[in-house]
């Protein structure tokens, strides 16, 4: 695990490095990455800025009941899905973006529940994915603004098992997580990727 300091600076890089993507317009999206697992913190973003401009110093600190025990701002409404995704997983890192494809897909698909995957190169990005062949499926739970009721529903989803890191909330984004920052990173640009391969083939 990264000392603070680096923690700091590679999660504001990484944040900053989404948004230049276009993957968290606006105020959009949240991220986060575990500080320690004697005494359970996670490092994000406040909740309400531009996050192309987030410094190491305007991250806080937050702990699992979503309290900001450490820095300025509030914490994300979303923090609960964080901390399920971590507590179910094992995860150590959690990035939340509003892309237009992951937006595109998770709205038309929520009705079957989720997408699955298979015959792409690019699968084997995700970590336990060994071959194209492989079928990962990619879950999408129904919007709320009810986070505790919808970080609830997604638990029984979030095996360790399961290859796919990631999870949709329909018409809302996407959710993609690893046992590192930049490996969720690494599961964020796969899965980003996918989903627009996915939308355009299906609407060629």
């Amino acid at each position: 695990m990264l000392h603070t300091d680096d923690l700091r600076q590679a999660l504001s890089w990484v944040i900053q490095d989404i948004h230049r993507k276009g993957w968290a317009a606006g105020t959009g999206g949240n991220f986060s990455a575990l500080m320690s697992t004697d005494s359970p913190v996670l490092l994000m973003a406040p909740s309400g800025v531009d996050k192309g401009l987030v410094q190491p110093e305007d991250l806080i600190e937050v702990n699992p009941k979503a309290e900001v025990i450490s820095g300025k701002g509030k914490a994300s409404a979303e923090t609960l899905m964080h901390w399920a995704i971590v507590e179910e997983t094992g995860a150590r890192a959690v990035l939340h973006t509003h892309s237009v494809f992951n937006t595109l897909v998770s709205g038309r698909y929520v009705a079957q529940g989720g997408i699955t995957l298979t015959g792409y190169e690019m699968l084997k990005g995700l970590a336990g994915v060994a071959t194209h062949e492989a079928e990962v499926t990619l879950p999408i739970l129904t919007n709320s603004q009810d986070l505790a009721d919808l970080s609830r529903q997604a638990r029984p989803l979030l095996t360790p098992e399961v290859p796919g890191h990631g999870l949709l909330i329909a018409n809302h984004g996407l959710y993609v997580w690893g046992d590192s920052l930049f490996t969720a990173q690494r599961h964020l640009e796969i899965w980003e990727f996918l989903l627009e391969v996915f939308w355009r083939l299906d609407n060629y």
